[in-house]
């Protein structure tokens, strides 16, 4: 004998399974939310840390914000007091020359362009976006391929840090790309006007105990720190805190440590060819590992030596093809295993 239930009852066990199936779901602390005109938006906690910005209109890709614990961006677009300076884009990459072409200023036809996105991957313990650019010389032709994988991770008292593996290559029917000498190059960061030394109360520091541009500029060193005011809040609520951002080169990069780049006027930027040229063949590409730290109060010397030690432990990463299990994705990001000591 067929039995039925009533159609209301029907619905309150259909609509209670649902719930009963729901109720495992659990948000990751840390997400990666695509967005409208080509941004993606990384959060901690349904809160917003920073943007990666991919839209064409620019000349090449880069991140705005890069929010401090306070909420409040520790970078800017462009240059406090000359608009020739434009092409400072809060966090991005560039290179003055490579294979002879500016891919530095906004005077150029060269372009950085965003190929397409292999993966945003949620989670817990951090946030990973995986994308492939391609960096195109004034008459449109591919000269190199670079894999950016950009990663959010949360750290104590409301402060992140933006670990970031770049992977350069020739592209396909390219045998070899030269990196030029240069002081500029390849990741560069524009902080906010109130950071800076010049037009704020900022202060530079480096790893080695060095302040200032005049002492800094030019010399080798393990990380690189800026800090200063920030202005939190509006009306009679307004008031200044004090945060930073310390830019640090992973021990396993080439030419560890690194020269620096850096203006009293608000930038700061590893200078991976200040010295001499660099030539990346299809066996040999270049990878370079970068970590900001967005933190609170003015730099501390002990914080970072931690930070930098927690940074150079970390394997990096690769993207693969998805396993068979993994379903409803193209690729996959993940972290290299641990190198295992011999005894």
């Amino acid at each position: 004998m067929k039995c039925s239930l009533p159609a209301g009852i029907t619905l309150v066990v259909m609509m209670s399974l649902a719930g009963a199936a729901g109720d495992d779901f659990k948000p990751d602390r840390c997400e990666i939310l695509p967005l409208p005109e080509h941004r993606a938006s990384f959060s901690i906690d349904g809160i917003e840390k920073l943007r990666w910005h991919f839209d064409d209109r620019y000349p090449r890709p880069f991140f705005y914000p890069f929010n401090g614990p306070s909420g409040v961006s520790l970078t800017r677009m462009g240059h406090p007091g000359a608009q020739n300076h434009d092409h400072h884009r809060s966090v991005w990459f560039a290179h003055h020359k490579l294979n002879g072409v500016d891919f530095w200023s906004d005077n150029t036809k060269a372009r950085v362009r965003q190929k397409h996105w292999y993966r945003y991957r949620d989670g817990n313990d951090e946030a990973v976006m995986a994308s492939l650019l391609g960096w195109f010389d004034e008459d449109g032709n591919e000269v190199m391929e670079q894999d950016v994988i950009a990663a959010l991770l949360p750290m104590d008292a409301g402060e992140h840090a933006l670990e970031l593996q770049i992977t350069m290559r020739p592209p396909q029917g390219v045998e070899a790309v030269i990196l030029d000498k240069t002081n500029f190059g390849l990741l560069a960061v524009r902080v906010s006007k109130t950071l800076s030394v010049y037009f704020g109360g900022g202060q530079l520091s480096n790893s080695e105990g060095l302040v200032g541009e005049s002492s800094i500029f030019g010399k080798r060193a393990r990380w690189m720190d800026y800090s200063g005011p920030v202005v939190v809040g509006t009306g009679e609520t307004r008031h200044l805190v004090r945060e930073g951002i310390t830019y640090f080169d992973h021990p396993q990069n080439p030419r560890y440590p690194t020269y620096w780049h850096v203006r009293e006027d608000g930038w700061m930027g590893a200078s991976f060819g200040m010295q001499e040229e660099w030539t990346i063949d299809r066996q040999n590409p270049l990878v370079l590992r970068y970590l900001l730290h967005a933190h609170s109060g003015d730099y501390s010397h002990d914080t970072a030596v931690r930070v930098q030690q927690s940074f150079s432990e970390r394997p990096g990463f690769r993207v693969r093809n998805p396993d068979s299990h993994e379903r409803h994705r193209q690729y996959e990001v993940e972290r290299l295993a641990p190198a295992i000591a011999n005894d």
